[in-house]
């Protein structure tokens, strides 16, 4: 979470650089030229049949890009790779698991997870809970400060949380404020007065929120991304401008020093943040690549120190880097899965989309593509969610069932069926998969897929707004529970982006959350599961990740694999024969 993989799939042209006109194009196409394909074998050495003339003139390059800008502030204390530029910086309008790394190190909410992926206290430093588990009682800091010097107190947070759900803001991710006493019947318009929806400013360090039902894991949701404050005074002077330097007003350990779109953005210490003294990083840059050999080029080249995205490693050098010190891998809750736009024709029959899924070799992707160790995916909930939760499987590799299926829809080996487009965003792993995939659909039951490859910002919008026929997709749980995954398809979900809809799993998504028996509230979300994956079908889960960071563990810190792949940069630095 993107999610979110945005989270889910889970991003502003011009690049404002000087520097930018004399490299004959941008920074991004010329290190992506077909004819350099840097291999090294260590991080600063080059491959035999790489020429060293060209690994230095790509390394002078990027140092340019990275320092010559603003030359007075020398190089970052880490620089990250963290993948695309990001959408939006905005809490109630992100999505992605690469916007909510930046939104995590700029707002703080009433909780936040520390590198373990454990819920800690943030602004709350403590809270109380009634006896029933529906009342929470949050006690904020009197220290805690936006970076105007205002104080941040509970109104903040009742008017961020208001304005995240009013349905003008159409954020799709207000439904994970529905555990909140009639949240979502303020979302969806039925309920006109915030005051009745269950959050309130007992005073100015005082928060108390009510919910429809005890949720387990409400501590986790104070962490998340949509539930961060943000400063209404500067929205409302600046309007949509208010997230630019200069302008931003935030509470977080870090503040935007420099934004230049597509070529980076820093970060700096907020020194009015309430725990400044433990953040060690003075600066950050962050540098929107989004094609895995160019990232791979920068770190090498040493102008970066982390690969941090999981799409940024080149898959051809992953059997190699498995083996080196930098490479760090860790299973966490997350999956890349295929959705289908149901309101297409070619997918409104289930038997479609069932005999689509049961011809995509999940083994064969993970053995011949990904080969970072992923295991295949045979259920959208990953194993070991929630500990004792065990997901239904769904069903697997079957071709001569495939083309019975298909035959029954009405196109008997694929005669008839019309040519479909099979969309994707432009990382290199993502193209692999689609080619294989065109391969095993038209080799298994004679149906002709065209691959169509768009930009982040462009892919996301042809998902949100279902202008696709099937696409690659993935989802990283927001917290450690089922109902993580579970929710994102149900029929007024802002991430469901399938069209699918199904009455009973709705009903079954609510009897869930009203269930005060932890073992029964997962049985019905197993059931709820198998309609998703053996009888709605809209999605095909294809392998769960591998979380992949590439970094050198002797120059930095503070960054470990957890379930949810969150690696909060207020917890990073350099170890002690760096600094």
């Amino acid at each position: 979470m993107l999610g979110r993989a945005y989270k889910s799939d889970v991003s502003h042209d011009n690049a404002g650089s000087a520097l930018a006109p004399r490299l004959a194009d941008s920074p991004r196409r010329l290190f992506t030229q077909s004819r350099f394909h840097p291999f090294a074998h260590t991080p600063t050495r080059p491959p035999p049949h790489t020429p060293i003339r060209l690994l230095l003139l790509v390394a002078l390059m990027a140092t340019a890009l990275v320092t010559s800008c603003d030359s007075p502030d020398s190089r970052a204390d880490l620089v990250v790779l963290n993948g695309a530029e990001p959408e939006s910086i905005d809490p109630a309008e992100i999505t992605g698991q690469l916007d909510g790394r930046i939104a995590y190190a700029l707002f703080e909410g009433l909780l936040h997870f520390d590198r373990f992926g454990h819920a800690q206290p943030g602004i709350a430093q403590s809270w109380d809970v009634s006896s029933d588990e529906r009342t929470y009682t949050f006690h904020l800091r009197p220290e805690a400060k936006w970076s105007n010097g205002d104080p941040v107190t509970a109104n903040d947070f009742v008017a961020s949380w208001r304005r995240a759900l009013l349905p003008a803001t159409a954020s799709e991710y207000a439904y994970i404020f529905f555990p909140i006493r009639n949240a979502e019947a303020f979302n969806d318009g039925s309920v006109k007065d915030f005051s009745t929806v269950g959050v309130k400013a007992l005073d100015n360090q005082t928060l108390q929120v009510e919910l429809e039902n005890p949720t387990p894991y409400f501590l986790d949701l104070c962490c998340f991304m949509t539930y961060l404050p943000v400063h209404l005074p500067s929205i409302e002077k600046y309007g949509d401008d208010w997230i630019k330097p200069g302008k931003l007003v935030n509470n977080g350990p870090f503040l935007i020093k420099e934004w230049k779109l597509n070529y980076r953005m820093r970060l700096k210490k907020n020194p009015t943040y309430w725990d400044a003294k433990n953040v060690q990083l003075e600066t950050i840059d962050i540098l929107p690549i989004d094609n895995a050999i160019t990232a791979y080029n920068f770190y090498a080249s040493r102008v970066a120190d982390l690969i941090l995205d999981k799409g940024l490693t080149p898959p051809s050098l992953i059997p190699e880097l498995k083996a080196r010190q930098d490479f760090h891998a860790a299973p966490f809750l997350g999956d890349y899965f295929i959705r289908f736009n149901v309101t297409r024709k070619a997918f409104s029959d289930p038997r479609v989309r069932q005999a689509f899924a049961m011809v995509i070799d999940r083994d064969r992707i993970v053995r011949k593509i990904t080969q970072a160790g992923e295991h295949p995916a045979y259920s959208f909930t990953p194993p070991g969610t929630e500990g004792s939760y065990k997901p239904p499987r769904m069903f697997g590799f079957d071709p001569s069932r495939a083309r019975e299926l298909l035959a029954q829809a009405g196109y008997p080996g694929g005669k008839g069926f019309p040519t479909v487009s099979y969309l994707y965003d432009n990382k290199k792993l993502n193209e692999d998969i689609a080619v294989e995939i065109q391969s095993m659909l038209s080799q298994e039951l004679g149906v002709h897929v065209e691959l169509v490859k768009q930009e982040w910002k462009v892919y996301l919008n042809s998902t949100n707004r279902l202008d696709y026929d099937f696409c690659r997709s993935s989802w990283i749980g927001d917290y450690n529970d089922p109902n993580s995954f579970l929710e994102v398809f149900v029929t007024n979900s802002g991430n469901n982006r399938t069209g699918w809809s199904n009455r009973t799993y709705d009903e079954l998504l609510t009897a869930a959350a009203k269930e005060a028996d932890p073992q029964t509230r997962l049985a019905i979300l197993a059931r709820a599961e198998d309609i998703l994956l053996n009888q709605g079908t809209p999605i095909c889960p294809l392998y769960f990740y591998m979380g992949i960071q590439i970094y050198d563990g002797t120059k930095f810190g503070g960054i470990e694999p957890n379930l949810l792949d969150n690696h909060p940069f207020r917890e990073i630095y350099r170890a002690r024969s760096e600094n």
